[in-house]
Formats: structure tokens, C-alpha cells, sequence
């Protein structure tokens, strides 16, 4: 049995040889490598490492989009038995300063100019830090003294391979399953980012029992066409490390703007992907559709009508109709075919891992033959702890454990989690490490939920997240948020309501279906933003949240909003790279609105 991830590498590379194993789309053209040349490639990357004096235990930082050299530092770092600290290129530099730091960082990986600022400030402010390698071509050395080009990091490999065959090997095999693979920090949608260390056997423990789910995730045929940055832990685990356990053939997208146009090139048959990336696309749609003429709308909810029951009857194991199966096959034909010829046409299910997913968004996959997996886990459990299983699954819940995970509910909801896949604790932080984990060694995720007869687990919210309204009533905002993000009209909507006596809003539009309602009733749009003064476009939000508040109980439901202008991003610190929202960040900078709404 494998016991590392250095073992997996090399065993698939004799598997496979010369056969594709990993591509990646830059300036419109396919960067290739073979499982032969990904190997060798890595193992001179490692090797070239070794050369700059990195050793066993020693860390080593990557500051990169995603790129072929990416996966390379990845697996030659491990190979050497070396740390890999992987960083987001969306991180300032004061951020990444203080990873390099708090790691003890001796080398620092980054991609291109733009990531060299920050790296050389990191070189003068951190003493732990000795050189930069630089991966882009043409970019001038500020110090050539500490700056390392990624081509001659290389060629040092390549020459230490000649001089002694068996070393990278050797090192590879020295590696324990004990020993730390990686420190991934948290995305900080609270407090300072804390580091997660993962051993080789965290990374084992859930290959192992992604494997063992029935009817098996993927096989060396299938194909995936990642979008998501390998710096987050879901796909650098689910996608990087579970595609190489199975041999998966993986063509990284140029960028999430042309993702579209690479899934119709390379056609996955598998697709990794959050539950926001599932929302954009099906309100996509739904803009689409609204533009149409009436006689075509009613075709389309015609067919989502029937997809739904279609979906409703597969997930409760129930024999379909004749007379539906006709109607369905008419709707795949009409509507459902269009979407999954968008996503290249061959894909058998999609993730939605991370947060909760509107029901009806996974009912509309669901019918376009494309199975919607919901799963659940965090950094600290190396990204699954729940998944959803392709043949037996609930949707609005996360699935049931993964083999060798236990997972038990606190007496106030909060999930608990133990298993191999749970990481050791927290680099340098043994305090946080401590209150992570209760008395008998459940890792406390935070986050609360129930797991139902059949052990299907729901997640409800965050913690920290829960709303008691001065009322005492207590209130789960993500459901609430879930149900009016399936308008197409909301970009964002975050619930308001802790101590107050009414539950209140911050929403950010999506200006494109703002135009096509405002142009539906009859409303002459110059410029959109003039849309937001325009009582009349006022009126139609209000009609839209009124629609969804018919949903909710009374003291759930939306009295008052107010309309952020600005889209929430990475850039401007609302967003995780993860795309997930941080919501500390948003109550803070929006305050006096949220005041003003109570003071109203």
C-alpha cells in the first residue's frame, strides 16, 4: 500500500510512461507534459532545490497562478522532502511577508514580475528567507545574488541527476507518512491566518477513502479541466492529488474568463467546482432566457419543471413515467442540451464543495445529465470530510462521512470531526491548536449542523455566524442568503439581524439582469448605474425580495435593504480566493448603513 504521496508519483509514472498526464493553457496554446516528463521535470525542480541547500523539513514557498512549473515545484519539493507552503497571488505583501515568516520560508517560488515586488520586499524584511526562484522568461533580476531564473534552477537538477541517478529516489523513500507535506494557511475570513500543517499521511488517508467511495469519483480515462487555484486546499487535494492517485488527464483552463471556451476544447468528463462558480452559471442562464420572447420562456420553466421532477424522482430511488421520460427527453432536447454542450458535453457530475447550494440549481444540473456532488471539510481535515455519493445522495445536505471519518454532533450543533485526513494542529500556535480539538480528539469545525437517520449531514452555518435576534429567535443567515441568491437579479445578499428586532440586508446587484428588468418594464436605462436613483427600479427590487420573503416564516424574513454599489472582490478584501465572503469584512466596512437601516 502507498504510504506517501512520493509513492503515488513515481508509481503512476511507470504506470502511464509516456502518456498524456497534465496541460496547461497559456496564450492560447497547450503547454504538454507526459507522465515521463512531468516526472523528470519535477524530479529536476527537486533536485535543483536540494542544490540550493534545501533538506528534509525545510519549507518552501510558492507564489503562483496556476502553471505546469506549479505542479512541478509541488511534487519535486515533496520528492526532496521538503515543505510546500503554497500562497495566493491575490495576497499583499504584507500578507505574504508574514507567511514567509511565520513558516521560516528558506526559498520563495513566485511566477512573474508583478510577484517579484512583493517577493523582494519579502527578501529584505524576512530573515529566514535566503533566495527567489523566478519561473517567468524575460523578467530583468533586481539582485542576481538572490534571485534564482527557474530554467537554471533546472539545469542544476538535471546535472545532479547525472552525477548521482539514484538521489532524488532515495530521498523520495526516506519520507515517512508522518512527515509534514505541506502548511496550508487559512483564507482569513477571520482573524490572522493560521498555518495547517498536513503530513503525507493526511494527504493518504483521503485519497484512500475518496477511492473507496462506490461507484468510484473517476478513472484513468476521465478527464478535468481545473479552473480553481491549486493554492486552495479542494483542489490541490481533490483535484491535483486525487487526479494523479487515479490517473485522471488534467488540461488547466487559461483563466476563469475563457473557462467556458476550455471546457468546449477539452470536454471534462469531471468538473471541480464551488457553489458560487454553480450560481453564476445557472443565473447566466436564467439572464439568457429572460432576454428571450415569452413563448420561449415558457418553454424553458416548462422544461425546468419537468427536469425537476425528473431530478426529484432519481434522488428518492423512484420508478419514472413513461409519459416524463417522453416529456424529459423532449426538454434535454429543447433546453438541457444547450448547457451541457456549454461545459463540453461529456461531463458526468460537477462539485458544488464549500458552502450550501440552491436546491433548485442542483435540480437544474441534475437534469441536464450532469450529477450535482455536494461534500463538506476544511482545511484542517486537508478539504473532504462529507461527500455526497453519485449514486445515493440527498440534496440541500453534504453526504455522509468519507470512509474512516467519524463525525459527531456537540450538544450545541456544532460538527465535530475525526480521522486520518485531521491535520496536526497549527504551525508555531500551540494555544489555537489546543481549543481546536475537544478532550477526546474531534477536530471543532466551527460550524454547525445535524446528521439525519440515514447519516446524511446538513450543514445549517458557521457559528459564529448564527443570528439571535433581540427576540431570542434563532436564525441560520446562509439559508437565508441561499434563497435569494437563486435570483439572478442579486450578486450578493448578506442578512443582518443580531440583536436586532428585525432581520435587514446588504445587497449587491448584478448589474447585467438589473438592465434586462428595468428594460422589462419598460424603462429607459442610459447608463445602469443611474438605475440605483431611479424609484422605479426601486420598486422592482422590492417586488423581487417581497417574492422571496413568501418563502420564509414572518420573523425570517427581509424589512429593509440597502444596495452596496460596489461589487464585492478579491481585490477589494470582501472576497476569500475561494470566492467565499467575508462577512467580518463587509459588517465592518458597511457599519453606518447597517445602522442607518435600523435607525430608519
Amino acid at each position: 500500500m502507498e504510504k506517501t504521496i512520493n509513492e503515488v508519483f513515481q508509481n503512476r509514472t511507470v504506470k502511464y510512461l509516456d502518456r498524456l498526464a497534465v496541460e496547461k493553457k497559456r496564450g492560447g496554446k497547450w503547454e504538454s507534459a507526459t507522465w515521463n516528463q512531468y516526472y523528470e521535470r519535477a524530479r529536476s525542480t527537486g533536485l535543483g532545490l536540494y542544490h540550493l541547500g534545501i533538506r528534509k523539513g525545510d519549507r518552501v514557498s510558492l507564489l503562483s497562478e496556476n502553471r505546469l512549473e506549479w505542479l512541478y515545484t509541488d511534487m519535486g519539493c515533496l520528492g526532496i522532502g521538503a515543505c510546500l507552503i503554497p500562497v495566493y497571488t491575490t495576497l499583499t505583501a504584507d500578507e505574504i511577508c508574514y507567511i514567509i515568516e511565520n513558516s521560516g520560508s528558506r526559498i520563495l517560488v513566485v511566477e512573474d514580475s508583478v510577484q517579484l515586488d512583493k517577493a523582494m520586499q519579502a527578501l529584505h524584511r524576512c530573515s529566514c528567507l535566503e533566495k527567489i526562484v523566478l519561473i517567468e522568461k524575460g523578467s530583468d533580476p533586481i539582485d542576481p545574488s538572490s534571485i534564482v531564473s527557474f530554467d537554471s534552477l533546472l539545469e542544476a537538477g538535471r546535472n545532479i541527476h547525472r552525477q548521482d541517478r539514484s538521489l532524488f529516489e532515495c530521498l523520495s523513500r526516506s519520507v515517512e507518512p508522518g512527515d509534514l507535506a505541506t502548511i496550508v494557511y487559512t483564507s482569513g475570513t477571520t482573524g490572522v491566518p493560521k498555518g495547517a500543517m498536513i503530513t503525507h499521511n493526511n494527504i493518504m488517508a483521503v485519497l484512500r477513502s475518496l477511492d473507496a467511495i462506490s461507484p468510484k469519483f473517476g478513472s484513468d480515462s476521465d478527464f478535468t479541466v481545473p479552473f480553481l487555484p491549486l493554492s486552495h486546499v479542494f483542489e490541490r487535494a481533490a483535484g491535483h492529488f486525487y487526479g494523479m492517485y487515479v490517473g485522471i488527464t488534467a488540461s488547466y483552463a487559461e483563466s476563469v474568463q475563457t473557462v467556458l471556451e476550455d471546457f468546449r476544447e477539452k470536454r471534462p468528463t469531471l468538473i471541480l467546482a464551488v457553489p458560487r462558480v454553480c450560481e453564476k452559471v445557472y443565473q447566466r442562464v436564467l439572464m439568457q432566457v429572460q432576454s428571450q420572447p415569452g413563448w420561449r420562456q415558457k418553454v424553458f420553466w416548462w422544461a425546468h419543471g419537468v427536469g425537476a421532477a425528473i431530478s426529484g424522482l432519481r434522488e428518492g430511488h423512484q420508478p419514472i413515467p413513461l409519459l416524463l421520460k417522453l416529456q424529459y427527453w423532449i426538454a434535454f432536447e429543447l433546453i438541457f442540451k444547450k448547457l451541457r454542450l456549454a461545459l463540453g458535453g461529456r461531463a458526468r457530475w460537477m462539485t458544488a464543495s464549500g458552502a450550501p447550494t440552491s436546491r433548485d440549481i442542483i435540480l437544474f444540473f441534475n437534469a441536464a445529465g450532469i450529477t450535482v456532488v455536494e461534500g463538506y471539510g476544511m482545511t484542517e481535515c486537508f478539504a473532504p470530510a462529507t461527500m455526497s455519493n453519485l449514486a445515493d445522495y440527498r440534496i440541500g445536505t453534504v453526504g455522509r462521512p468519507i470512509p474512516g471519518v467519524d463525525i459527531r454532533i456537540a450538544g450545541d450543533g456544532e460538527i465535530l470531526i475525526r480521522g486520518d485526513n485531521v491535520f496536526d494542529g497549527y504551525w508555531k500556535m500551540e494555544e489555537e491548536t489546543r481549543q481546536t480539538f475537544t478532550s477526546d480528539g474531534y477536530l471543532k469545525s466551527g460550524d454547525i449542523g445535524f446528521l439525519d437517520k440515514d447519516g446524511f449531514l446538513t450543514i445549517t452555518d458557521r457559528k459564529k455566524n448564527l443570528i439571535i435576534t433581540s427576540g431570542g429567535k434563532n436564525i441560520a443567515p446562509q439559508k437565508i442568503e441561499n434563497l435569494f441568491m437563486s435570483d439572478p437579479l442579486f450578486s450578493h445578499f448578506i442578512v443582518i439581524g443580531e440583536r436586532k428586532h428585525f432581520l435587514t440586508a446588504l445587497v449587491v446587484l448584478n448589474m447585467e439582469q438589473a438592465v434586462l428588468a428595468a428594460a422589462a418594464e419598460g424603462l429607459s436605462v442610459e447608463k445602469s448605474e443611474t438605475l440605483l436613483d431611479d424609484p422605479r427600479f426601486t420598486a422592482i427590487i422590492d417586488r423581487h425580495i417581497d417574492a422571496k420573503n413568501q418563502h420564509l416564516p414572518r420573523f425570517e424574513t427581509i424589512k429593509k435593504y440597502h444596495i452596496i454599489r460596489d461589487e464585492f472582490s478579491q481585490a477589494t478584501g470582501e472576497l476569500t480566493p475561494s470566492l467565499k465572503l467575508k462577512r467580518n469584512v463587509v459588517l465592518e466596512r458597511y457599519t453606518s448603513l447597517i445602522e442607518d437601516m435600523y435607525l430608519e
